[in-house]
């Protein structure tokens, strides 16, 4: 069985000192980097935030406050501080990030109008990243995902992912959460256990 590592937005926004950091987020990139060093993997394919700087999920493109709810396209939108800005220093990768090996870059929330948490498509469903494409025409069956953030992008890149039908696990050291809510993180780990998603300690 053909296996690929989705390695989901390790930016440096979302990393200590950024834009959108996540507690934690640098403590997974030594584990991701053994991860590529120690696995015989297919595919290595990073995805990343790359965002017009008129993205409608920034709360400072719709005097909103980060935080704050709107419904946008038709679905509800969590306001964001502006983030991986497409060219800017908080889009790029972190530099720890051991790039060697990495096969393919999948980048999503390229269109101003649509949020993309999944590495697959827009929260709409409206277009495709192309990732599932490029993972069906390598003959990959199984996939193993880290990155950030567990209650977001991760979490939604690992739903598709199940539902797409690859065999779908996620490394729970190589990732971490947000935690808007507290519970988050937790919730986010039973909804993919609930959707034949495998935990991998």
């Amino acid at each position: 069985m053909k296996k690929a590592l989705i390695i989901v937005d390790v930016q440096n926004d979302f990393c200590e000192g950024g834009a959108l950091a996540v507690p934690g987020a640098s403590e997974i990139i030594p584990y991701i980097n053994l991860l590529m060093q120690d696995n015989e993997y297919d595919q290595i394919v990073l995805t990343q935030d790359w965002h017009p700087a008129d993205h409608k999920s920034f709360a400072s493109n719709n005097g909103k406050n980060v935080g704050d709810s709107i419904i946008l396209n038709g679905i509800p939108q969590f306001m964001w501080p502006d983030h991986c800005v497409q060219g800017t220093h908080g889009a790029e990768f972190h530099p720890d990030l051991n790039r060697e090996k990495v096969t393919h870059i999948i980048q999503k929330g390229t269109n101003a109008e649509f949020d993309s948490y999944s590495g697959f498509q827009d929260n709409n469903h409206f277009v495709k990243t192309g990732l599932d494409d490029f993972l069906k025409y390598h003959d990959i069956q199984l996939l193993e995902i880290v990155g950030l953030a567990l209650d977001y992008c991760v979490k939604y890149t690992c739903l598709d992912a199940a539902q797409l039908g690859y065999v779908t696990c996620l490394h729970f050291n190589g990732t971490r959460a947000v935690n808007v809510k507290p519970e988050n993180g937790k919730n986010a780990i039973y909804e993919m256990l609930e959707n034949t998603v495998t935990i991998l300690g």
